[in-house]
């Protein structure tokens, strides 16, 4: 007889431990979002940003190419860059030793004076980089397969939905703290079994619940579902692009989704880790050029009073209720058939990120 498949132990998500082997495994070994190539819009420019506890810059050489390094000046180990910016050369602030924007070495005071010193040998670390439709993602593993090898035909179809992606810059990003470990929030946006009862205006003014499904696509989780009558939508959807009047989503494992509203507005979801406890959704939204676009303002609004401000309540209470000594892991509702009503891809997060822990 086959047995249920029963969600993880609570350890998963409440144990320190369990968050450090997350740091240097799973969260060092992944796709992740770094920045928005539009903060790199010329040579010089860089970005700052933290992923799995390490400091790191993306910046755009004068080849045009963009680079990610680890933040730490390879002399002394002082953090070079803070925020956003433009610069000629990157400067540590500690010594002043210099480096090209490809990462070379450059000049350093008195460096003349070291005996058998060779400047050519000394470089910033860098770190494997790709830009998928604007958005600079990178993996601290410098083996790691391509993102295409991740998430296979993602790209494409994120080009179908959204052809303008080339003239998108960011509009707005949204902080959302949540007290609650970075897979619950995941698993959260991963199953719409939920949906019907706690998200009235997702369900009744845009998807048809009954047909919503996720389904795997390598690493990513791929959501369907027919829409609701339009006719009643607050904004237009007339984009006289193919797809504007559907909704889609690519979840990209571990901690990035890319979502297209009807009128193929495009926005998106960054898990941003803080610890074994808490997470910061950074939700993006976008406009033609990062100009002011009511339309989208309006929807950033809607979207954080309702289905956000839904989930906040949500996963806090899934985070509570897993440090209880009372909860025991109970059968994921697995329907081989898929659908709506069915956690199947709670169950390939589950199993990545079992694999991912233990080894």
């Amino acid at each position: 007889m086959t047995m249920p498949i029963r969600s993880l132990d609570a350890r998963y998500y409440t144990d320190p431990q369990v968050f450090e082997v997350e740091k240097q495994g799973l969260l060092a070994k992944t796709w992740q979002f770094g920045c928005h190539a539009a903060d790199l819009a010329e040579p010089g420019a860089y970005a700052t940003f933290e992923i799995a506890g390490e400091s790191l810059f993306a910046i755009r050489g004068r080849d045009d190419r963009i680079r990610v390094f680890y933040n730490v000046c390879q002399h002394r180990a002082h953090q070079l860059l803070s925020g956003k910016g433009k610069t000629r050369v990157v400067v540590c602030p500690y010594h002043a030793w210099t480096y090209e924007l490809s990462g070379a070495l450059r000049s350093g005071p008195n460096l003349n004076a070291v005996e058998g010193l060779n400047k050519s040998t000394i470089c910033l670390t860098e770190v494997r980089a790709e830009e998928f439709l604007g958005f600079v993602f990178v993996n601290l593993d410098p083996d790691a397969a391509p993102m295409d090898d991740w998430f296979p035909d993602a790209r494409a179809e994120l080009e179908e939905w959204v052809p303008q992606w080339r003239d998108l810059k960011p509009l707005e990003w949204v902080e959302i703290p949540e007290s609650c470990n970075w897979k619950v929030s995941v698993e959260n946006y991963s199953e719409c079994y939920h949906c019907s009862l706690n998200h009235p205006t997702f369900a009744n003014g845009v998807v048809k619940p009954e047909t919503y499904d996720i389904q795997p696509q390598g690493k990513c989780l791929r959501h369907t579902t027919e829409c609701q009558s339009l006719e009643d939508m607050t904004y237009d959807i007339n984009s006289g692009f193919a797809h504007s009047h559907e909704y889609s989503s690519w979840f990209l494992w571990p901690v990035f989704s890319f979502q297209v509203y009807p009128g193929n507005v495009l926005n998106t979801y960054h898990w941003r880790v803080v610890d074994a406890g808490h997470v910061v959704v950074w939700r993006g939204w976008y406009s033609a050029r990062g100009v002011e676009d009511e339309k989208v303002r309006k929807l950033a609004l809607q979207d954080r009073q309702t289905t956000v401000e839904e989930d906040i309540h949500l996963v806090e209470s899934v985070q509570r209720g897993l440090q209880s000594r009372g909860y025991r892991p109970g059968p994921l509702v697995v329907d081989p058939r898929g659908g709506v009503n069915s956690e199947h891809p709670v169950m390939h997060l589950q199993k990545w990120m079992r694999d991912a822990i233990d080894g």
